[in-house]
């Protein structure tokens, strides 16, 4: 008796746990019976010191026969669940059930012998080795392929490929692949069969055009099933495969997938898009190479940036005006150029024309900005400090040519002098003036700006908005 354990009451408010393994690959295949004895024996492991812990008890509590339970324990024992140790009196031990699945199994030879004298029969060309057999039983007992459906099976890969020496790799493939997609009975092996038959002219068809000269495997017939479920018809996959280059069905699969997710499913339909496509590549190739890049697969260029840019209207001189001009303002990847497109896209600025428009436009601007500075005794270049501050005095102010050269003429000769004309024309502002004459008859006590002044802002937080909304720049 052991020195510490449960009491009955304590034992039946526990738990049993039951391995989901044990549910999923298991339960749904094996006798009522069985599942009863296998569950009830599960709990029983719990009081394995209990005297009432014995067959008799046992077969009385599930109302069953003492030969039906040894025989339900039996049929464990060669799922590899359980062991049976001893007969008289039955002692039964549990297994883990992952040494199962794992390949810890013996599998009883003896009642697949007529299974080995048919297999063999079907593989003449070879003699299976023990492995091979082994394989096969694992497929039947954890797949739970019927024994003739597996022979079916074997003998359909034997046929389709005109060798009696085919691996038994090739047909467990094959065997697994269709017990995963439901078909493990010898009528539903019959009607896959049927209806690959069914298929063998388009795939002859399909297998001429890639200019290849042998029959189809099962693996592409499964595959052109695949692609006939999704709507593709005989027209569709052949032109398709005399489309490609290289054809390969595996290339062929990645092309119908992304036709279906296009909803593209006739030979117009996809014509127009590799063609659309083919042109982008061009595109592609021609805005990588104005940007100083370089892509060996310029797919991804396309899917990424070239559609996005066409679909926003932009034209493709335009497209190559902006690579051009972004390579030379060192902008050299493909997301700075996608910056610089949508702020001119913000601006309307999607084709060539109106982008000469604009760049004729911020030269004119430029050209009056730098008599300005010229008026002011500076010599430098025209920067975006400059241009600020340009378009805050003309575009949000409304300031004359006029009042802003006449200004000019007072900032002449000052230590500062285009932060002295900002103050100037801050004032005018402030004060409304908008004609040379009332700027003239305005008592102006403008100073030296003080240090405090140079850092203080010219401008409102007002004005400040007003600008940013009203001037939409562009940065490149």
């Amino acid at each position: 008796m052991a020195f510490c354990r449960l009491s009955q009451d304590s034992i039946a408010n526990t738990t049993t746990t039951i391995d989901n393994l044990f549910i999923n690959n298991y339960l749904p295949f094996a006798p009522d019976n069985c599942v009863k004895v296998y569950l009830y024996g599960l709990y029983k492991c719990q009081d394995t010191a209990s005297k009432d812990n014995n067959i008799e008890n046992f077969a009385n509590e599930l109302k069953m026969t003492t030969e039906d339970v040894v025989n339900c324990f039996y049929y464990w024992q060669e799922q590899g669940l359980v062991q049976v140790i001893e007969v008289i009196p039955l002692e039964v031990r549990y297994l883990p059930i992952t040494n199962v699945l794992n390949g810890i199994k013996k599998y009883n030879v003896k009642k697949y012998g007529t299974f080995n004298v048919q297999a063999q029969e079907i593989l003449t060309g070879r003699m299976i080795t023990p492995k091979e057999y082994e394989e096969y039983y694992n497929i039947i007992e954890n797949y739970h392929v019927e024994k003739e459906a597996l022979l079916m099976t074997i003998k359909y890969c034997v046929d389709s490929k005109s060798d009696d020496k085919i691996s038994y790799s090739y047909i467990t493939t094959v065997a697994k692949d269709w017990a995963n997609r439901g078909i493990t009975t010898c009528k539903q092996v019959e009607e896959q069969i049927l209806q690959f038959e069914s298929l063998s002219s388009g795939l002859e068809m399909m297998l001429k055009a890639m200019k290849l000269k042998r029959l189809p495997t099962i693996a592409e017939r499964t595959l052109y099933k695949t692609w006939q479920e999704l709507g593709f018809d005989e027209e569709v996959l052949i032109y398709i495969a005399k489309s490609l280059k290289h054809p390969s069905f595996e290339y062929i699969d990645e092309l119908v997938k992304r036709y279906y997710s296009m909803k593209f499913k006739s030979v117009a339909e996809i014509e127009n898009y590799e063609a659309e496509k083919k042109e982008c590549i061009k595109i592609a190739k021609s805005v990588t190479s104005n940007l100083g890049l370089y892509y060996e697969n310029l797919g991804p260029v396309v899917d990424n940036y070239i559609y996005k840019w066409l679909n926003m209207g932009f034209s493709v001189d335009m497209l190559n005006e902006i690579a051009t001009y972004c390579f030379k303002t060192n902008i050299r990847t493909l997301d700075g150029m996608d910056s610089a497109l949508a702020k001119f896209h913000k601006m309307g600025i999607v084709s060539k024309e109106s982008l000469g428009e604009y760049f004729g436009n911020v030269l004119a601007t430029d050209e009056k900005i730098k008599e300005i500075l010229t008026g002011l005794g500076l010599t430098r270049n025209v920067n975006q400090y400059d241009r600020d501050k340009y378009r805050l005095w003309t575009e949000v102010w409304n300031m004359s040519q006029e009042v802003i050269s006449y200004a000019t003429t007072l900032a002449q000769g000052k230590e500062q002098p285009m932060q002295y004309l900002a103050s100037i024309l801050s004032s005018y502002h402030e004060k409304h003036v908008t004609t040379v004459d009332e700027a003239k008859g305005l008592a102006l006590s403008v100073t030296k700006p003080s240090k405090k002044l140079k850092n203080q802002r010219e401008y409102s937080r007002d004005d400040m908005n007003a600008l940013f909304d009203t001037i939409q720049e562009v940065e490149v």
